[in-house]
């Protein structure tokens, strides 16, 4: 995956490792005529990048100012927030297509642009540009010493921030969350792995499986701008949530 961190792109792993100049990392900042090996047969280079001045957002009631982050949808309940694809019973949608952003309200669909306002019961929401240099810094934040309050509910995570709206895991990501929750100590990673593949015999073939998951879960993390080692793992194969003064979790599952 491509993504923006502060003014750069970087290439972050999502399933196994990459590597540059043949040494295996999961994360790279992108510079021209880099060369970046996928696999035995998977060779990419930096030919050139290219990034604009600013970049469109959206704002409104409930909701601070923030990057669109490609094909997305405006969910109101249980509170504003962007969440990634196509939702059914969205207040609106919004992508992007041939360079130029378009929304979905009901029943029509228009172009969209900085200062378009979309009018809802709950108020206006707000087509703004951001410029580069904040659009990537607030989303992406790994350093973010705020405290966290993590609430596990098994098939679902909620992770609270001081003036930040609420991210959100659900599915395999959450399970693993909360399983950590539960325990709140380090487990071997077989043990969070077996319950999500209880058909797979071999061992090599399993840990492939929760590697990948394991990769999803950080970049899932990274995209909300929180940090990729809160769920972390040791070279004996323990993983735990690596919590700082002050954090919280409550374990409602």
């Amino acid at each position: 995956m491509v993504s923006l961190r502060g003014e750069r792109l970087w290439l972050l792993a999502l399933r196994r490792r990459f590597s540059v100049g043949g040494k295996g990392i999961d994360a790279a900042a992108l510079e021209v005529g880099m060369e970046v090996r996928l696999g035995p047969r998977a060779l990419l280079r930096v030919e050139a990048i290219s990034l604009p001045d600013a970049v469109l957002g959206l704002e409104g009631p409930g909701l601070p100012a923030q990057v669109l982050p490609g094909t997305c949808s405006l969910v109101l309940d249980p509170h504003p927030r962007l969440a990634p694809g196509s939702v059914a019973g969205a207040e609106a949608i919004f992508w992007a297509s041939d360079g130029l952003w378009r929304v979905r309200h009901g029943e029509k669909t228009a172009p969209l642009e900085a200062g378009d306002s979309l009018p809802l019961p709950s108020g206006a929401y707000t087509a703004i540009s951001i410029a580069l240099s904040g659009a990537g810094e607030s989303a992406t934040r790994a350093d973010d010493a705020s405290p966290l309050r993590i609430v596990a509910s098994y098939d679902t995570v909620q992770i609270h921030r001081p003036k930040v709206e609420v991210f959100v895991l659900v599915g395999q990501l959450a399970r693993v969350v909360s399983e950590l929750a539960t325990v709140q100590q380090p487990m071997a990673w077989e043990e969070l792995a077996r319950p999500h593949w209880p058909h797979i015999d071999d061992r090599d073939a399993l840990r492939r499986r929760w590697d990948g998951l394991l990769g999803r879960l950080r970049e899932r993390l990274r995209e909300g701008g929180l940090r990729a080692d809160l769920v972390a793992s040791t070279r004996i194969g323990l993983v735990e949530l690596l919590l700082r003064e002050g954090d919280v979790v409550e374990d409602r599952g």
